[in-house]
């Protein structure tokens, strides 16, 4: 998929360090709230060890990371991933983030509506969810542009890297 001057596909085999790197330059931003994905990448070894996972994950349609890339440098500058899939109705949540270089250009506002469109058309979702913390004012901006209302807040549901236990809001946008 392509749009402006990026593209967005799936992480590839060969992609840690540049998988690395991104997380690397963004870790403090990330450690909130992509406390998986940030306790797997400390190391260029782990990631490597942890794109394999996520390549098994790939695979077994467990887990789908859609990397934006910057057609003009290469590199990794974002990532909307679709995770918790649930075949059998058929859902699934998605996250994202953006380097901290491109915040506020309106990339993973863009990036997040083909992925959506992708994935409902190719995969039959019939509903999509979004998580975020009321104070991730970024997060809900993006969830909010591509469609998804507020179904309720879940008080006391996530535990950030810090410990601190948060509320966070949760999204829906349905599909027919």
């Amino acid at each position: 998929m392509k749009f402006k001057n990026f593209t967005i596909r799936l992480l590839q085999p060969n992609e840690g360090k540049a998988f690395f790197n991104l997380i690397e330059n963004n870790r403090s931003r990330l450690e909130d709230f992509f406390a998986g994905t940030v306790s797997k990448t400390k190391t260029l070894e782990d990631t490597l060890l942890y794109c394999v996972e996520i390549q098994k994950k790939i695979k077994d349609f467990s887990y789908l990371p859609y990397m934006i890339t910057d057609i003009n440098t290469g590199e990794f500058i974002g990532l909307v991933d679709v995770k918790n899939i649930n075949k059998d109705l058929p859902k699934a949540e998605l996250g994202s983030f953006i380097d901290h270089r491109y915040e506020g250009k309106g990339v993973v506002t863009d990036a997040t509506k083909l992925v959506v469109n992708h994935i409902v058309e190719e995969y039959k979702f019939i509903k999509l969810l979004c998580r975020a913390n009321a104070r991730n004012k970024g997060s809900i901006a993006v969830i909010l542009k591509n469609g998804f209302e507020l179904e309720g807040t879940i008080r006391r549901d996530y535990k950030t890297t810090k410990g601190e236990v948060v509320d966070l809001n949760y999204y829906g946008r349905v599909f027919n």
